[in-house]
């Protein structure tokens, strides 16, 4: 083991002691280096007179007042958090290609188009007015078609559910991203031998149906919330969704060809491992956004402490899978470091506003052994991923859900594992079914000699690679296209 190595292992238990120290901390009083919420501090809104907040009878009259200079601010900041989640889109683009066979890329990335743009649009027909209410008996409710804004009350328009902090327009477009991303983690799941037309279909149905039920449940104000369930930006709501609708799909798909074979692991290599980077970067970046805009709001303290809960938990998850990696695999796996980030990323997503510093690279550092260890047990299960989407979004996010109740007094473990099992176990039904429905009439898989030329050019008529030619040489000793 190289010196460089040894520093790293060294590095990552030395955080992780200081995590444990923290969470001993926590169990005598409160938590080390609380969050915002526990801090007092001094808001612009604090500082403005009485007269300042209230209802307003008129635009005019509230772009008149003092409260709309924070409205302003807080708008924007949700509009560029939206932006950010955006790019987190073209990040899962690049991962899902980068990841696969080069034969696939075009498929990939017009799944991602696909699931996109629909989602965008499902979501602003059904998915947010069955998502958000309003009133409801806390298991299903539905306040109409289309985003819900009614011409006859403008000022209502200015000030959602949640106050002064945005408006309607800017509430429907962050949480439409929220959306599609959930859908998009499906994608990466059964790449490689998956009809588009029945992907297209389903991916559809998980928006307009699944998704937004169980997202009623919590940030709808619905049982789940009402018990105290507490997922800050989507461990479970999101990332937990998405996993176990694509284990579900990879259940009943298959694996791909050449996978398994003769009892053994068969490695299929990633074709562009650079490409997979930037993509896992530019999700490191959006999730800023993602995290961040969950503040809902441009609170200073807030979304700074967000943001840096976020980024220890990225860099724990990716030291802990490095380490891992080494220890269980004996390779420096670089996928699975790129992977590790991510699940640090997934695992703090639930309680990025309420754990401690310290907490977070704990949390961080555990998603990324779990995140070695799950990826070799769906393989060993014959259950093949192909980017380790199940393993990433699904099984760190149960765990970044459930550390919320052990690493911050905002929820107790067993209402978070009573919340994300039963979320997690809805959504995986739901797809087992509605996958199995379209399995057995449209049927879900390519065949044989599609899956071997690559679904570019039997789905889409085109490459990625046009100029490219696949190598087989003696060298090389197989076929790496």
């Amino acid at each position: 083991m190289t010196t460089t190595f040894k520093t790293v292992i060294l590095l990552v238990v030395l955080s992780i002691i200081v995590g444990f120290v923290a969470v001993q901390e926590q169990s005598d009083n409160t938590a080390t280096d609380p969050p915002p919420s526990e801090v007092a501090y001094t808001t612009v809104a604090d500082e403005l007179p009485a007269e300042a907040s209230g209802t307003y009878a008129t635009i005019e009259e509230f772009q008149a007042s003092p409260d709309y200079v924070k409205f302003m601010i807080d708008n924007l900041w949700i509009l560029i958090a939206a932006f950010m989640v955006l790019l987190m889109h073209l990040g899962f683009a690049s991962v899902e290609s980068g990841l696969t066979q080069s034969k696939n890329s075009v498929n990939v990335i017009y799944k991602n188009v696909f699931i996109l743009c629909t989602g965008i649009l499902i979501y602003a027909f059904v998915g947010f007015q069955m998502m958000y209410p309003g009133d409801f008996n806390g298991i299903f409710g539905f306040g109409g078609f289309g985003i819900g804004y009614d011409a006859s009350d403008p000022v209502g328009m200015l000030t959602p559910a949640y106050g002064e902090e945005m408006t309607i327009w800017s509430d429907f477009i962050f949480q439409a991203m929220f959306a599609a991303t959930a859908a998009t983690i499906v994608s990466g799941c059964v790449t490689g031998r998956i009809k588009l037309s029945s992907f297209m279909i389903f991916g559809a149905l998980l928006l307009a149906i699944s998704y937004p039920i169980t997202g009623s449940w919590v940030w709808g104000g619905g049982w789940l919330d009402q018990l105290g369930f507490y997922d800050f930006a989507g461990s479970t709501l999101v990332h937990g969704v998405g996993g176990a609708a694509g284990l579900a799909c990879v259940i009943l798909l298959g694996a791909r060809s050449g996978k398994f074979k003769d009892g053994k692991i068969i490695g299929i290599p990633a074709h562009n491992i650079p490409l997979a980077t930037v993509g896992v970067f530019l999700l490191w970046i959006g999730w800023f956004g993602f995290n961040g805009g969950s503040v809902l709001s441009a609170d200073p303290a807030e979304v700074s402490f967000v943001f840096v809960t976020t980024a220890l938990a990225a860099c724990a998850g990716a030291l802990a899978a490095m380490v891992t990696t080494q220890v269980v695999m004996k390779s420096l796996d670089a996928p699975m470091a790129l992977n590790g980030i991510l699940a640090g990323l997934v695992g703090v997503t639930a309680g990025a506003d309420v754990v401690s510093p310290t907490s977070a690279v704990v949390i961080g550092a555990v998603a990324g052994v779990i995140v070695v260890l799950s990826i070799l047990m769906f393989d060993k299960l014959k259950l093949d991923d192909p980017v380790g989407a199940i393993s990433v979004h699904g099984v760190c996010g149960i765990w970044g859900t459930v550390a919320v109740g052990i690493f911050s007094a905002q929820a107790s473990v067993g209402i978070q594992l009573l919340g994300t099992l039963t979320i997690l176990a809805v959504t995986f039904l739901f797809s087992l079914v509605v996958f199995g429905a379209i399995k057995y009439t449209l049927g879900v898989r390519v065949s044989r000699e599609v899956e071997s030329d690559g679904l570019d050019i039997s789905e889409h008529g085109n490459q990625a690679y046009p100029d490219f030619s696949p190598v087989r040489t003696s060298e090389l000793g197989s076929f790496t296209a």
